[in-house]
């Protein structure tokens, strides 16, 4: 370990240490089409159909609180995050490979529970689990999720594409999960130590969010069905701030979203409200809605305008523009990142 002209990995961040790390890796064999930075690589075996890779890390106590998080719930939303990235790159998810470390404080029948949860996602998906690894671990648990999926050829869609003038569309709605998250947060405090039960009666919608992601494959179909190809698309894990600078960053271009347009849930914005929280703010940076953000071409507007479950929130501008939020009163601000950063300092 480097003791001597240390530099803090918090200086960084998340996708700065990534960026760091892998600048100067190119390919080496010719099936690697892309390497690092999307959701998942690109390689070609044959002629007609490209392969996608993907892979997740989830710590404990960094990724989820087992205080609060039921292990099948964990196991299906470990599963979804990333068959998600399939769906991201246009591609079908069709396996997965699981690796686990876990301490003695867990038995056989809770990694039962994490497998059914694991299996139903997989169900749902049409997804085989392959293979994988177990060891032990003196610091509690720790899953690696690796799937694979494919798509035919020329149809992957990456988050380099985005071209000026294009529309920028989300699915769903957001910052639900984040709001879960903040309520099972006040619940552990509150109910710690003490023998009672938190009350969540109307409020069902955003636990779920948090604690049970649904991969958007709808979505895809949806595209598909109206002849739809996504000049770049990306899924919201880290919150539509940071996501849509990625596809900005990696398009070279710039953009506008209107607040009047971002999809809010009313109990996102109840439970905003109670805790006395920006409702806008938790839906640009709240992080694990696992929704999807992509770009069309302007002339797919009435398609994509006729969608279900797809909102248009702005447009793809010129580099030189920069990034904005308009506000309904017509104030523009500048975009920024200030989603969930594990790796910066407390």
């Amino acid at each position: 370990m480097n003791t001597h002209n240390r530099t803090e990995i918090a200086t960084l961040g998340e996708f700065g240490l990534i960026e760091h790390l892998t600048s100067g890796i190119t390919p080496a064999n010719k099936e690697t089409l892309t390497g690092v930075g999307d959701d998942a690589a690109i390689l070609q075996f044959g002629e007609d159909e490209e392969i996608l890779v993907t892979t997740d890390l989830l710590m404990e106590g960094v990724h989820f609180d087992l205080t609060y998080v039921p292990l099948r719930h964990l196991g299906y939303k470990a599963a979804m995050v990333n068959i998600s990235d399939i769906y991201a790159m246009n591609g079908t998810p069709k396996q997965i490979t699981v690796s686990i470390a876990l301490s003695k404080k867990f038995c056989i029948e809770d990694m039962e529970d994490f497998y059914e949860g694991l299996k139903l996602a997989c169900k749902q998906h049409n997804v085989d689990i392959v293979g994988g690894d177990t060891s032990a671990s003196l610091t509690g648990l720790a899953i690696s999720i690796t799937a694979i999926g494919c798509a035919k050829k020329g149809t992957v869609v990456k988050r380099n594409g985005a071209k000026e003038t294009n529309l920028i569309c989300v699915s769903g709605n957001l910052g639900a999960a984040y709001m879960g998250l903040q309520l099972l947060e006040r619940e552990k405090i509150a109910t710690a130590g003490k023998d009672m039960q938190p009350d969540f009666a109307g409020k069902e919608y955003i636990l779920e969010r948090q604690l049970k992601p649904e991969a958007r494959k709808d979505i895809i179909e949806q595209l598909r069905k109206e002849n739809i190809t996504p000049t770049a698309m990306i899924d919201i894990s880290d919150g539509l701030s940071s996501e849509l600078m990625h596809i900005c960053k990696q398009s070279k271009v710039g953009c506008r979203i209107y607040e009047e347009h971002i999809p809010i849930d009313y109990q996102t914005a109840i439970m905003a409200e109670e805790f006395n929280m920006n409702v806008m703010t938790c839906a640009l940076n709240g992080g694990e809605d696992y929704e999807l953000l992509f770009t069309v071409p302007i002339a797919d507007h009435e398609k994509v305008a006729s969608m279900k479950n797809v909102r248009l929130i702005g447009h793809i501008v010129s580099e030189d523009m920069g990034l904005a939020f308009i506000t309904r009163d017509g104030t523009e601000m500048e975009l920024r990142a200030q989603g969930w950063n594990q790796l910066k300092e407390e």
